[in-house]
């Protein structure tokens, strides 16, 4: 998958895209949010793709980093 080489997320102090995190079934902890349309159609995801979540946790703020995966 051949990925933009220069993407912007933010304007200035904004944020790009905002999600509202749900359930993802009623027996378990674990949640889903929805990928915005822009990031889908920027990165040309596709019903199915698999996304390697890593994390970054410092100074009370967490960072993901997330890539396609092939």
């Amino acid at each position: 998958m051949r990925l933009p080489s220069t993407v912007y997320l933010r304007e200035g102090n904004k944020m790009g895209e905002v999600t509202t995190l749900t359930k993802a079934a009623t027996n378990t902890t674990s949640l889903r949010t929805t990928v915005p349309a822009s990031i889908v159609k920027q990165f040309n995801l596709r019903d199915g793709d698999k996304l390697d979540w890593m994390l970054i946790v410092s100074e009370g703020e967490i960072r993901i980093i997330v890539k396609p995966k092939s």
